[in-house]
């Protein structure tokens, strides 16, 4: 259940991201455009979208880091298993498996400096004033400078990112061990008979080879 909840999470984040990161782009654009044409160009340079760019820098950064999680769970990312096709299964086994231990080690690691990074960040200050607390000297942190909302939000991506991503390692090497087998993502193209395409690469192939 809390598998599900959380697939479906990623899932819908990166959507809403890429969708809302295609929308500030093109309202940028042309605004960009509009404001080139005479008469329009009065009205469109009072809208002010120097955010845009900041605001899709962002966005792309939190879709990359998620996206990255995402292709842990689907095995989209690239590989390369030279090695691990010439060892004999059961050796194979356990290079496979430490790659994936090593992967959540690494992205692990990742998520906890940025942790520690967003809390000294203004986290830290944020979360004490929301608690009630007494903050002392410990600094509001830094705010971005075109939206100019507090930098330890855009940063959250780097610990949240990671600690998913380095679940996803785990949860790949939990299955791996259980079943022997690892994601892989699909080749197949919708609308596309794989038997058809398989055919236009053997042709030329055995043309060739005549």
């Amino acid at each position: 259940m809390f598998n599900r909840i959380l697939n479906h999470l990623e899932e819908w984040l990166i959507t809403f991201l890429i969708g809302a990161a295609t929308l500030v782009i093109f309202m940028a654009v042309l605004h960009r455009f509009l404001s080139g044409i005479p008469y329009i160009q009065d009205y469109a340079i009072r809208l002010n979208v120097s955010w845009a760019q900041e605001l899709c820098i962002y966005m792309f950064v939190w879709m990359a880091k998620f996206g990255a999680a995402y292709g842990v769970r689907n095995g989209t990312h690239v590989g390369v298993d030279v090695v691990v096709r010439k060892l004999s299964p059961e050796k194979a086994k356990w290079l496979v498996l430490f790659g994936l231990l090593a992967g959540a080690l690494f992205t692990g690691t990742v998520g906890t400096l940025g942790a520690r990074f967003v809390w000294e960040n203004g986290f830290h200050f944020a979360f004490f004033e929301g608690m009630g607390w007494d903050v002392g000297d410990v600094p509001e942190g830094p705010t971005s400078p075109d939206l100019e909302v507090p930098t330890w939000i855009a940063y959250s991506c780097v610990p949240l990112g990671s600690y998913l991503m380095c679940f996803r390692f785990l949860q790949v090497a939990y299955g791996f061990l259980k079943t022997g087998e690892v994601p892989h993502a699909s080749h197949h193209v919708a609308g596309v008979d794989d038997d058809a395409l398989e055919e236009l690469h053997v042709a030329p192939a055995a043309g060739a080879a005549k």
